[in-house]
């Protein structure tokens, strides 16, 4: 699909992708591989866990198996206990763990807003008039820390720094307030960005083209030979899965978006969008990130081991390895970087029948909402509502109008009937984790309230954290009508991610142990030659030169 969407933009190569983008002058390329990259493709796939790109390694043969010759790191960490997707994103190119970039969660509560849900998304500007949660003003606003493309724009006003991707949070957190393009899909009407920003001419072709794929019926994708074996359907609640192709009818956006099709729209935006502003193409280095969001959609949609995810992959590979083949073919001098915000865990009924009995739902009892009610009584506050929360794990807040009397009884009950429940396997309070240093060390060797704190903001962080036992799905049985699957946990099938970096002429190594997506940016930013205060940072730079050499080494 990349290609047909590609060539159809080729149509919008000469026009100005963005009115205050000057047309590029052309440079000669640089042929030493130790001068420093003309482009950096920073790409993150929602949900591409360390398990999922183990499982179908061997049968890569595009895209990806490009990226497994270069620098591998197969047991990359988002290493906090929040493995969502804006805490993850805000990760990448930031060097700074969600502690740091204030980025908590997708959402978080404040109780002292107007607000009757008290809820603030991750990537909105609740200040900004008509902004709610429902229609929600997007902006990077909440992100504490500058990304790789902002540290670069300060370093040097040329560079251009350009973010696409299927959902805003990834876009926003991975370009960062200072990038001069920003745009993610949202909804039918194709690529938007922030409010008031005008639609130039590629993306207004971009979304042409997107609106006459969306208005073409998609027969589904053929079943790969090695996809066979997932090929059986599984009941989740109302739901059957597990033996999908993706066929759709003509104009159905929600069947486009939980899709290969999503993805291979969103490369062929970036590689228009690269070669109409001759990105990579003048002194000095530009960036762009582009946020691959079909697999999260997939997995909570499927799950993860279907033929649905299966197919999945599968095109990703070839679309990525269609991607590159443009790149190469306009001369660029680029690394890449790929990596994920997060992983994923299969649903239990599937993990049942494939030898994890073990495998279960949430208990209803856990969701905010009946926690509340139940601490509630127990603290002798019937019908109040003294804890907040978005889900059966995470953050609780507790009510801002309770006494301080009050508010030790809600925490005395709530901790004793959590800390007693057979599906929690700990409960931290506030105070807890704040008390706790600063981790450090291998990622894979860190404590439960570790990884806490790693995801910890005093101002935003909820009075308790929930963590459930691990094989527990926070998905209850009684919600299981759209999403059959989730993350979000702290257990190493939501924190592991592959971490791939890739340059013509890289000499491959892979390195099996322990490293963090923190890594990322101070490793792209060596390459460069763009100095890094560390104690800004809580990413260590990662040396990409296989044997003697040290790309980290200052020159």
């Amino acid at each position: 699909m990349f290609k047909r969407v590609a060539a159809a933009l080729l149509l919008a190569s000469a026009m100005p992708v963005m009115a205050q983008t000057p047309a590029p002058a052309p440079v000669a390329a640089t042929a030493a591989p130790v001068a420093a990259p003309k482009l950096i493709v920073a790409i993150s796939i929602d949900q591409f866990s360390a398990d999922l790109f183990s499982e179908y390694r061997q049968y890569y043969s595009a895209g990806l198996k490009r990226l497994t010759q270069g620098a591998v790191f197969p047991r990359g960490y988002q290493s906090h206990a929040a493995t969502e997707t804006c805490p993850g994103h805000s990760t990448i190119l930031t060097g700074s763990r969600p502690a740091r970039t204030g980025i908590i969660a997708n959402s978080w509560f404040d109780l002292g807003t107007g607000r009757e849900d008290k809820a603030i998304y991750c990537a909105e500007d609740e200040s900004a008039p008509g902004s709610n949660s429902d229609a929600y003003v997007a902006s990077p606003v909440h992100l504490k820390v500058p990304t790789l493309g902002g540290r670069m724009k300060a370093a040097n006003p040329a560079t251009r720094v350009v973010s696409v991707a299927g959902k805003d949070r990834a876009a926003i957190m991975m370009g960062g307030p200072t990038a001069d393009q920003v745009w993610w899909l949202g909804g039918a009407q194709g690529y938007v960005s922030y409010k008031g920003v005008p639609t130039p001419p590629l993306v207004a072709k971009v979304n042409q083209v997107f609106a006459q794929r969306l208005a073409q019926p998609n027969p589904g994708f053929e079943l790969p030979a090695h996809c066979a074996a997932k090929d059986f359907p599984v009941q989740a609640g109302n739901r059957t899965v597990g033996t999908g192709r993706f066929a759709r009818d003509a104009g159905d956006y929600n069947g486009f978006r939980i899709s290969p099709e999503q993805d291979a729209m969103t490369l062929a935006f970036a590689a228009a969008a690269i070669e109409t502003m001759g990105l990579g193409k003048q002194t000095q280095t530009d960036i762009i990130s582009i946020g691959l969001s079909a697999t999260d959609y997939i997995g909570h949609t499927y799950g993860t081991e279907g033929t649905e995810s299966c197919i999945q992959v599968d095109r990703l590979d070839q679309e990525l390895g269609a991607f590159f083949d443009r790149l190469d073919k306009d001369g660029i001098d680029y690394v890449v970087v790929l990596t994920a915000d997060h992983g994923g865990h299969d649903l239990p009924e599937r993990h049942r029948l494939n030898a994890m009995p073990m495998e279960s739902r949430v208990d209803m009892a856990l969701t905010p909402k009946a926690l509340s009610a139940a601490v509630a009584e127990k603290a002798g506050l019937p019908g109040r509502t003294v804890i907040w929360g978005d889900g059966p794990a995470g953050d609780l807040y507790f009510d801002k109008g309770l006494t301080a009397a009050q508010r030790a009884r809600v925490e005395a009950e709530a901790l004793k009937l959590l800390r007693a429940h057979p599906q929690v396997e700990t409960v931290f309070t506030k105070a807890e984790i704040a008390a706790t240093p600063s981790p450090s060390g291998p990622p894979e060797s860190w404590s439960l309230i570790q990884e806490a704190r790693a995801s910890f903001d005093s101002e935003r962080s909820g009075d308790l954290l929930l963590l459930l036992k691990p094989r527990v799905m926070s998905i209850p049985e009684r919600a299981v009508m759209g999403a059959v699957a989730t993350h979000g946990s702290p257990w190493d099938t939501d924190r592991r991610v592959p971490i791939l970096f890739w340059r013509k002429d890289m000499r491959h190594f892979e390195q099996p142990l322990g490293v963090e997506t923190v890594d990322i940016m101070p490793s792209l930013a060596a390459l460069i030659g763009l100095p890094v205060a560390k104690g800004e940072i809580d990413g260590r730079c990662l040396d990409l030169i296989a044997g003697a050499g040290d790309s980290c080494a200052p020159e």
